[in-house]
């Protein structure tokens, strides 16, 4: 199965509703870094792109038809140009919005992480840091200027490096519509999925920490 869609938004850019939104326009199972949670076997993957060896992204990929989010968005240029015929949509919100959500919601777990013992989760846990604040923010998350400034370079580097023709940049706030249009399929007669907010985000997380 190779991809046909590929997502290359940072998180909390409305990820987890483009992934319902692709497998609801037919574009699953869509891969995000729920994915990387829930099916250990495939942590190996990231683990060696994360060191700098990159996998075979056909097997990475091998039971999906499109990606969003981490850790795939931190490897999008290779990623790209390994499925050249995929499309490409880059998820944006505006950088104010975004920078609240982060900080609302996956900083603390980057910043300061309670770390299980050690097994699958510790390892899945270290990845996420290892790749998000250190690798994509330089370990300087809580720098603002600093994290912002890697948001924008992000967007225009996709938008430098993808032809027009095969490159989406959406809001999903802007809902079914321009991504149906890019994807040339219909527009479902249901609501655009608008999920994992920060106050779902902060609340699955308070559960689990009570689980404890």
């Amino acid at each position: 199965m190779a991809l046909l869609l590929i997502g290359t938004g940072f998180g909390r850019t409305g990820t987890n509703s483009l992934k319902l939104a692709f497998e609801r326009l037919g574009f699953g199972p869509c891969h995000h870094m729920f994915e990387v949670r829930n099916h250990p076997e495939e942590l190996h993957f990231w683990q060696a792109a994360t060191r700098g060896r990159m996998p075979d992204w056909d097997a990475a990929f091998a039971n999906y038809s499109a990606c969003v989010d981490w850790p795939s968005a931190f490897f999008w240029r290779e990623i790209t140009a390994h499925f050249p015929d995929a499309k490409v949509l880059l998820s944006v919100r505006p950088e104010e919005d975004w920078y609240r959500s982060m900080k609302a919601t996956i900083y603390k777990n980057l910043v300061n992480p309670v770390l299980p013992p050690p097994g699958f989760d510790r390892d899945r846990r270290l990845l996420v840091q290892e790749l998000i604040l250190q690798q994509q923010f330089g370990g300087r998350l809580d720098d603002k200027a600093h994290t912002l400034a890697v948001y924008r370079d992000h967007i225009a580097a996709i938008q430098d490096a993808i032809a027009p023709d095969r490159l989406l940049t959406c809001n999903v706030a802007e809902g079914w519509a321009p991504l149906c249009a890019f994807l040339e399929v219909g527009v479902p007669d249901e609501p655009f999925p608008l999920t994992n907010t920060t106050k779902e985000f902060q609340q699955r997380s308070a559960k689990r920490e009570s689980g404890r």
